[in-house]
């Protein structure tokens, strides 16, 4: 079925406003951010600091606000570019990996 819009991607993003914890799994820190928008096969959050590109993550989203059901995967970081507005990065990353709890 062709699509009504612009959208070039395999899956279609949804815009929402969730809380994001992340970590590289070789580091114990975990960070936090917002995620901005969620697809099929990636997301894009916002976070203080710039992941490096290429690296790896283990990501928990609570979508629960959402959608009622929480998120836990491996995500690798494909873009980082500095907000235009305000503080921190858009990172855009790929789902590889989703894992059970």
């Amino acid at each position: 079925m062709p699509r009504e819009f612009d959208e070039k991607r395999d899956s279609i993003r949804v815009s929402i406003d969730c809380p994001i914890r992340f970590r590289d799994p070789d580091a114990s820190r975990e960070e936090t951010g917002k995620v901005r928008n969620l697809s099929g096969r990636g997301m894009m959050f916002i976070a203080e600091r710039a992941p490096e590109l290429e690296s790896r993550l283990e990501v928990r989203i609570d979508t629960a606000i959402e959608t009622g059901v929480p998120m836990h995967a491996r995500a690798r970081v494909v873009r980082v570019a500095k907000q235009r507005r305000g503080e921190g990065y858009e990172v855009g990353a790929i789902v590889e990996e989703m894992l059970d709890d």
